[in-house]
């Protein structure tokens, strides 16, 4: 499938190209560091440029609801639509933070796209109990 040659593929690649960043502990240090980087340009987009708005407030949940309805009634907090420079910054910052994913699954020995597959076929037998 051409999916998981992707996933390999782009770990290869890391594997290749990581030169300075081996060690365990340089990688959670920079795996941290480029999850705080992707917070932060979340949080410019709202307070540096506005074009998202988080409005958020204590959520009303009737006692009586089913799980399955809980997504109709849940809200995102988020208003607006990211602008081409926002996107693109997330973008560049969702892409560092795979690469350092990709590096720790090679350090451990670990295939990113088996993850994947597990996690999913996990998530598929829970259903909406998984994160409830």
């Amino acid at each position: 499938m051409l999916k998981d040659i992707i996933y390999d593929e782009f770990q290869d690649t890391v594997s290749e190209l990581l030169l300075c960043n081996r060690s365990i502990l340089d990688l959670l240090a920079k795996s941290q560091e480029t999850n705080a980087r992707l917070n932060k340009a979340i949080i410019k987009s709202v307070t540096s440029c506005g074009c998202l708005k988080i409005n958020a407030n204590k959520k009303k949940i009737p006692t009586d609801t089913p799980l399955e309805e809980l997504k109709s009634l849940l809200e995102s907090h988020l208003e607006g639509e990211l602008c081409e420079y926002c996107k693109e910054s997330i973008e560049t910052e969702m892409g560092r933070t795979f690469f350092y994913l990709a590096a720790l699954c090679n350090l451990l020995d670990l295939n990113m796209y088996d993850i994947l597959l597990k996690e999913q076929k996990h998530i598929k037998t829970l259903g909406l109990y998984n994160l409830a």
